[in-house]
């Protein structure tokens, strides 16, 4: 039976995994310093299937495996790396991308027809509010092909996330690996066409341990772990439970591109960042207050 309070270990586990998450913003900062972000992210993709894939049965159908693989891959990763490489500040990363929340809805009520709600409609003005009191302010930390890209990487995880579900129950550890599969060659074609041979070379010759480890962090640690310890506390604890947790994500993400990167915290940042969690938290957090506070009292 799901239970609604988490143990101690558990919560320190959804803290571990939501710590990875966030801060994998900073890792892939240091990797683009060493390689192209195509290039990376086909490196990080290749790892995540390979050797893992030997060892995992094939959770869903070839279709839905590709789909997925490439909405997360090209869609979500290709999009974000690009981004990163100059254009946008790993704490403001960290932070838009989450309006994936929003995008899932748009996608949903395209896809099944479900209707949009009230709280919803709030949620996304006050994310929305946010978003433009970035641009705004825009300068180095932020350019509008830096916003754009990172849109685009929230609307590929969106697409993910709508291919996942039409996937069913699945080991999400295993779906992850096999969808890599498709994700990492279309990801190195990219490279090849965009980057080019002589780039990725270079890139991968100039690679050092450091950049190696971050590689091996996304994929090890970002995408395996990960997803198979946010699986296995889901499968122990409701999801109402455990999903509002990843809000933490950009706190996270932007604690450490300030503690690492000193990536600067000003109150126009702050004000974007408050308004953009707030639509977030609106989003996660009403239909579960409105739900206990419909419940009959004993």
């Amino acid at each position: 039976m799901p239970r609604e309070t988490l143990p101690p270990l558990h919560a320190a586990l959804a803290l571990a995994v939501i710590a990875v998450w966030g801060t994998n913003f900073v890792i892939i900062k240091y990797a683009l310093g060493h390689l192209p972000p195509l290039t990376l992210a086909a490196l990080r993709f290749t790892f995540a299937a390979f050797p893992a894939v030997v060892f995992c049965r094939r959770p869903a159908g070839w279709g839905n495996l590709a789909a997925y693989g490439l909405a997360i891959g090209v869609g979500q990763f290709g999009c974000i790396y690009v981004a990163m490489n100059g254009h946008i500040s790993p704490g403001l990363a960290s932070l838009v991308i989450q309006v994936q929340a929003f995008f899932t809805i748009g996608l949903a009520m395209a896809v099944t027809g479900e209707r949009v709600k009230g709280f919803q409609v709030v949620a996304l003005l006050l994310a929305a509010a946010g978003l433009g009191w970035l641009m705004v302010h825009a300068n180095a930390e932020v350019t509008p092909a830096g916003l754009g890209l990172t849109l685009a990487a929230a609307l590929g995880w969106a697409g993910g996330n709508i291919v996942a579900r039409r996937a069913g129950r699945v080991n999400m550890v295993a779906y992850v690996v096999w969808s890599s599969l498709f994700a990492a060659p279309a990801l190195l074609g990219l490279a090849l066409w965009l980057e080019g041979p002589a780039a990725m070379a270079a890139g991968i010759r100039g690679a050092d341990a450091g950049t190696w480890a971050a590689v091996a962090w996304q994929s090890l640690g970002n995408s395996l772990f990960g997803y198979a310890a946010w699986a296995w506390l889901l499968a122990r604890h409701p999801a109402a439970t455990i999903s509002p947790l990843s809000l933490l994500v950009p706190v996270f993400g932007m604690g450490a591109s300030a503690l690492v990167l000193h990536e600067g915290l000003p109150g126009w940042k702050l004000t974007a960042a408050a308004l953009v969690l707030s639509g977030l938290a609106l989003n996660t957090l009403w239909p579960r207050w409105r739900r206990r506070t419909a419940a009959p009292r004993a």
